[in-house]
């Protein structure tokens, strides 16, 4: 079937591309041990730009993207988070991005594969009609169709259940690690036994958090950490003055504290951190994609003894001196996953949530236009809002509500 779209190709030129574009309907396994199964038409209603468009994007450009393309195809249609109609069960759903031939597809190991919609060898949602699983199509909660239309302040919120379930995934994984790593010093701090100890770590691991960026991942595990840690202090550090409308957003949002990076050197930053927050860090989160987070943390000291780095930036090396690394007993985590019931949390929540606010619509006929221009100068560009979507298919947008 030929629809219109956009898609990724390896071409120094042209690595971004509007327009025919076949699509094919392949079976695929949701999780090891089900059955194959071929995919169910949709019709992609809104779909949200991610930086991982961007990075695909230059990949393409520089002719390095030819393992993410589906088989048999030389280009991959772009877009993973957003909200599809289906017309065969007359309702709408939001599409799992992640599956395969594995046991946990965000987990996989070295002898099972995986497939990622819209950016691993399986196509995506930037196209007017696209095969899905009929299993990795979840449900929205009740209330926000009427007449058969979306309400589009619901429909900016669902651009996100995808970097909010990883968040989801990245909060269960620090209390995990940083329960079992400071509990036995918590049972001889607290006089107690295992159960309570591990307990009071996953508490204590969030006393002192630094969150070094402030794109929508920091401010989505932010949030999360709060919600689930009232007592916890956080602190995000960026660079936008804090009367900025993503600042503000972000602390009305999570109730966090900020501090603006404005310091001639790393050092000085470092010390501002550490007064700011009373002590080192316990939990230093760096979502920046800037070789500053780990400086700030190892070299500069802003984690404290005991204290767990999780870095969820791409690109970025983590390097540390091993003597004080060791002797002050760090701990480094790195994953970028969720599960289904990440997922399927992540829309409980933001359907509750006011994060369609920081949601900015680009016309799809200027997307069209010219995409790698629409990109670079406005969806990405330095002066970009927090999130960009575009609603693909207007027929099913109520725009009042």
């Amino acid at each position: 079937m030929i629809v219109k779209g956009t898609y990724f190709q390896n071409d120094a030129d042209r690595p971004l591309v509007y327009g025919d574009v076949e699509i094919t309907n392949v079976k695929r396994k949701r999780l090891r041990g089900e059955e194959e199964k071929e995919g169910i038409l949709c019709e992609p209603v809104m779909v949200g730009f991610c930086g991982t468009d961007n990075e695909l994007m230059h990949m393409g450009s520089e002719g390095r993207l030819g393992a993410k393309f589906p088989e048999g195809k030389n280009r991959l249609i772009n877009g993973h988070e957003g909200i599809v109609w289906v017309p065969s069960e007359n309702r709408f759903a939001i599409v799992l991005i992640r599956g395969g031939d594995s046991y946990d597809p965000t987990r996989y190991t070295e002898d099972e594969t995986y497939f990622e919609y819209g950016c691993d060898q399986a196509d995506g949602l930037f196209a007017d009609k696209q095969y899905f699983h009929p299993d990795m199509l979840l449900p929205i909660p009740d209330g926000y169709v009427k007449d058969g239309k979306l309400a589009l302040s619901f429909a900016k919120k669902m651009v996100f259940p995808d970097p909010f379930a990883c968040m989801l995934f990245q909060l269960e994984r620090m209390e995990d690690l940083g329960s079992a790593h400071n509990f036995r010093v918590a049972m001889r701090k607290h006089c107690c036994g295992e159960e309570e100890a591990r307990r009071i770590a996953k508490e204590e691991v969030f006393e002192r958090t630094v969150i070094f960026g402030l794109g929508t991942t920091g401010m989505f595990i932010g949030d999360l950490i709060l919600r689930k840690h009232p007592d916890a202090k956080v602190l995000f550090v960026a660079r936008s003055p804090k009367d900025s409308l993503k600042v503000d957003f972000a602390l009305r949002q999570t109730k966090a504290e900020y501090l603006q990076n404005t310091y001639e050197t790393e050092e000085a930053l470092a010390q501002a951190i550490i007064e700011k927050m009373g002590g080192r860090a316990t939990m230093f989160i760096g979502v920046s994609g800037s070789g500053v987070e780990h400086r700030i943390a190892f070299e500069h000291k802003v984690l404290g003894c005991n204290g767990v780095y999780n870095s969820f930036s791409l690109g970025p090396k983590i390097c540390f001196d091993t003597m004080p690394f060791g002797f002050e007993n760090h701990l480094i985590l790195g994953s970028i996953n969720f599960r289904q019931d990440h997922m399927e949390e992540a829309i409980r929540l933001l359907s509750k949530s006011h994060y369609d606010e920081i949601v900015e619509l680009i016309d799809r006929d200027e997307f069209a236009k010219d995409p790698i221009d629409a990109y670079r100068n406005k969806i990405y560009s330095k002066n970009a809002p927090m999130k960009t979507a575009v609603i693909w298919n207007k027929n099913y947008i109520d725009l009042e509500a």
